[in-house]
């Protein structure tokens, strides 16, 4: 089976969710609190359909053990990336996430959570919180007692186009007006530090997670590198954001025809905007903004054609 595999997105509500999943990408939401949109997603949580070929209306967990040559034969026990569009129309918690072996410790799950940003769209005057100013976990203990938040927070404005590589152990939250591709391993756990004495449904206020939440924290703050170096192509340029030990992430700004380097046995492909083709052979396989595909290990070459931004990661 040589095909993309195109995936069914799942949407989940969120307190601090909104509806420009559906005005931007003309998804059907749920609601009009919609906060995420999970397009390439095998976790239990969520996991998305196949919407086509011969594996339509399987769930890309049930693909990844019944059909491992689709994968390359990835080890991995699980499938090991998610991707997400998350629209915050407000702030979300402030959060930090453990990495693999305190994520094993900590709450027996397979996977912490690294992840990366790329940010879509950015109402004027956006902001994130990207680490702290503590010192020690003493100091930042303090601090969240007295609830000095101002002090402790690190915040920093964002504009579209920007991205950042978040690192398990980095306390971060995106701010309101802020629509982001998220790309991260598939793990859903997540310790809340703050939440700006939110109420959920009920009327109780959201649990908090201090103690777990200095215990993963990286002291001090130190911000990672990212590459962003662009290669230019006859019909494409490569932005290649991220080449780290879970993931590689690239933008691709797709002007016309260009052979796709298969630099990995699978590709994750999101389309942000615009539209285009994906061609094996003689086989032609059309995309649109708002679509999420995997190229599997079956496909070995092919060409992109269109005009249209994407983001294109694997692990």
């Amino acid at each position: 089976m040589a095909e993309p595999l195109y995936l069914k997105p799942v949407f989940k509500e969120r307190i601090w969710g909104g509806d420009r999943l559906r005005d931007r990408f003309n998804y059907e939401i749920p609601t009009q609190q919609t906060g995420e949109c999970w397009g390439i997603s095998a976790h239990p949580h969520g996991p998305c359909e196949i919407l086509n070929g011969r594996f339509k209306g399987y769930t890309l967990d049930q693909l990844w053990t019944s059909h491992p040559e689709l994968f390359g034969q990835d080890p991995s026990k699980e499938f090991p990336l998610l991707t997400k569009i998350l629209d915050a129309k407000t702030d979300l918690s402030v959060q930090v996430h453990p990495n693999d072996e305190q994520a094993q410790e900590m709450e027996q799950t397979p996977f912490g959570k690294t992840e990366c940003w790329y940010i879509i769209d950015a109402e004027p005057g956006a902001e994130i919180v990207y680490g702290h100013h503590a010192g020690t976990p003493e100091e930042f203990r303090q601090k969240v007692e007295e609830g000095k938040w101002e002090d402790l927070l690190r915040k920093i404005p964002v504009k579209p186009g920007d991205f950042f590589y978040v690192p398990s152990g980095t306390i971060h939250a995106i701010g309101g007006g802020i629509l982001i591709l998220e790309t991260q391993q598939s793990s859903d756990v997540t310790y809340r530090v703050y939440d700006y004495d939110r109420r959920d449904q009920t009327g109780k206020p959201r649990e908090l997670h201090i103690e777990p939440s200095i215990a993963v924290t990286r002291f001090p703050h130190s911000d990672p590198e990212i590459s962003g170096k662009t290669i230019k192509r006859e019909g494409a340029s490569f932005t290649e954001f991220v080449r780290e030990r879970y993931f590689t992430v690239t933008k691709v700004d797709l002007e016309g025809e260009v052979s796709f380097p298969k630099e990995a046995a699978y590709l994750l492909f999101s389309v942000l905007d615009g539209e285009g083709q994906l061609e094996n052979g003689n086989e032609k396989y059309p995309f649109k903004k708002g679509d999420h595909f995997i190229v599997p290990a079956t496909i070995h070459e092919f060409k992109l054609k269109g005009k249209a931004q994407l983001i294109v990661s694997h692990p």
